[in-house]
């Protein structure tokens, strides 16, 4: 009984972390090894990303909070996903993940309401 209650526990405890963040975890596990995911961190500047992500496939002006936002796409096995870089207004990384960056917009807009 005790190690059910154990394993409940421990299950709830590892989702409620993954609730806060709207993108699929197997997009994590499937594109874990692209550059972009694997050495992207928050405060990196611009120029850093650019470095290990190359060109974004777009550039975006943030509307919720100032900043920009950088769109790729990555690639796996012939599969492609989008991936979203933002930045704040000093140029540094604040969020980075599996969402274009209108879908960031929105999930930022969702959270102000």
């Amino acid at each position: 009984m005790f190690m059910r209650a154990l394993l409940l526990a421990a299950a709830l405890g590892s989702m409620s972390g993954c609730a806060t963040k709207i993108e699929n975890p197997t997009d994590y596990i499937t594109y874990r090894n692209e550059p972009l995911v694997r050495q992207v961190e928050e405060g990196m500047t611009k120029e850093q990303v650019q470095a290990i992500g190359g060109r974004p496939s777009s550039i975006v002006q943030r509307s919720v909070h100032p900043g920009s936002c950088n769109n790729y796409i990555l690639n796996h096995e012939g599969q492609q996903q989008a991936y979203h870089v933002s930045f704040g207004t000093a140029g540094r990384v604040q969020h980075s993940g599996f969402m274009t960056c209108r879908q960031r917009e929105e999930v930022e807009r969702q959270r102000l309401d």
